[in-house]
């Protein structure tokens, strides 16, 4: 029987090339994106992309009813991938900014992940993977909003992790560090509606920021193509026994081991300086 997956986030970047990733390697992929238009064009493709918004409750449980109702009710994996930046000082973000950012972060992934446990557990099992972050180990000036909904994930994913033992429901999380993909584009729309930048106390420090997020500087130190997140996804969803935690790139490793071993102001030193 074809393995079937279900992955969010497939317009670009990371989701995009593990839905091309795990198709060549057999999979029945639904590669499910926000908005139509990129469903359309991944249609033309040759995959099946349902319409998937994590902040629209609605768009989850139709997205979901179309991939069960395809498969024969179903579902041997689920990579929740998708998610956004929402830049700016903490100072500065307000509530709404928050709440914006949690509802498609985690509330989303959460949400779809309610509706897929009880497929897998009258199937008898399945793997179901978060995509997380370096940013979900260490915080990072500027990236208070995304830094709080990955520390959130971990923490549930963790518990989740442990709550499936015995069931045959296996938890990971993929933490990436700089990853090629639209992530910084994507972050301007959130950046304009949310920071009023000019009325901070830090307006004179925005201009690191302003210069990163609109001014295309070419790769990120340590860099590495989607594709190197999509090895770990293989073997989250194929290994006999699958890890709770990848790490992908030279920081994330980097930052794992000084979490474990700096007191926290010589970790906030080291970060600061990055």
């Amino acid at each position: 029987m074809q393995r079937s997956v279900l992955i969010t986030g497939c317009s670009s970047g990371i989701g995009l090339d593990a839905a091309r990733g795990l198709r060549a390697r057999g999979w029945r992929v639904f590669a499910s994106c926000r908005q139509q238009a990129d469903c359309d064009r991944l249609m033309a493709e040759g995959f099946e992309s349902p319409r998937l918004d994590y902040a629209d409750e609605a768009s989850i449980a139709a997205a979901l009813e179309q991939v069960l109702e395809a498969t024969g009710g179903r579902l041997d994996a689920l990579y929740n991938n998708g998610a956004f930046a929402c830049p700016g000082a903490v100072e500065d973000l307000p509530r709404g900014a928050l709440r914006e950012i949690f509802e498609v972060n985690l509330f989303g992934y959460h949400d779809l992940t309610r509706r897929v446990i009880p497929v897998m557990r009258a199937q008898g099992g399945g793997r179901i993977v978060n995509c997380s972050s370096v940013l979900g180990l260490v915080g990072l000036k500027w990236r208070g909003a995304y830094v709080a909904t990955k520390f959130a994930m971990e923490g549930l994913t963790d518990v989740l992790r442990i709550e499936m033992r015995g069931t045959g429901i296996h938890i990971s999380l993929i933490e990436p560090g700089p990853v090629t993909s639209r992530i910084r584009a994507n972050a301007i729309p959130h950046f304009e509606k949310w920071i009023n930048w000019e009325a901070s106390a830090r307006a004179g420090e925005y201009a690191t920021l302003r210069g990163r997020l609109y001014e295309d500087r070419g790769p990120d130190r340590f860099e590495l193509p989607a594709q190197a997140v999509t090895q770990k996804l293989i073997h989250a969803l194929e290994s006999r026994k699958p890890k709770a935690r990848y790490y992908v790139t030279t920081p994330t490793h980097l930052m794992g081991v000084l979490r474990r071993i700096l007191p926290t102001r010589m970790l906030d030193w080291v970060i600061a300086r990055a």
